[in-house]
């Protein structure tokens, strides 16, 4: 019998890593994350973009290591404060901060502002790369939502606990995992790609 198809999972975050296999659970594929590679130097994300960040995850990962690669770049845009934190949400309060002190930073920025004026939004692109060719397929999704006043919640990682989705009155980091697969925007970037490469590779989950 055939060894299933390898993809690498481009990221060292242990929390993006978990979300990953588990939307892709009974995914035909043996799933990798960067930690499997120690011998791979890590990809700068010098884009302007979630598109272009992803894109150079994938094209060089998959460069390093020889695998389908795919990458994401995702982030929180916040209405108020002109779409930041952005493609720097990860950097947001500097390169070494926690999540915790990420989240806090933004609800200081957000300190003076009403229900009405706390709109965001959490953006993805999933960018797919094999070093074997030089084509790229990307897939982009976004969940619609609103900064909570203060975290609520363990679930999640990054900004979870502070975002309550449309139609929900409990953040991320309150709502049950089932739940923020089906609707989030990791998700919703993951299932185009995942029916993408179904497709491709012809085959079934």
């Amino acid at each position: 019998m055939n060894a299933p198809p390898q993809i690498l999972i481009a990221t060292y975050n242990p929390g993006k890593l978990r979300e990953f296999r588990s939307m892709l659970a009974g995914f035909p594929f043996a799933l990798r994350g960067l930690n499997d590679f120690p011998a791979v130097t890590e990809v700068e994300e010098t884009g302007s973009s979630f598109e272009e960040n992803a894109l150079l995850k994938a094209r060089g990962y998959a460069k390093q290591t020889g695998h389908l690669t795919l990458a994401d770049d995702s982030g929180l845009e916040v209405a108020a404060l002109g779409g930041a934190p952005g493609v720097f949400s990860a950097r947001y309060a500097g390169a070494e901060a926690t999540d915790s002190e990420r989240t806090l930073k933004l609800l200081e920025e957000l300190s003076h502002t009403g229900d009405a004026e706390r709109r965001a939004r959490f953006v993805c692109v999933i960018a797919l790369a094999n070093d074997a060719t030089p084509d790229t397929q990307t897939f982009k999704g976004i969940c619609e939502g609103r900064i909570a006043h203060s975290p609520c919640g363990t679930q999640g990682f990054g900004y979870d606990p502070v975002f309550i989705p449309d139609g929900y009155q409990e953040t991320f980091g309150e709502l049950p995992a089932s739940i923020k697969h089906s609707l989030s925007h990791r998700a919703r970037a993951l299932a185009a790609a995942r029916a993408y490469l179904l497709e491709r590779f012809h085959t079934h989950a």
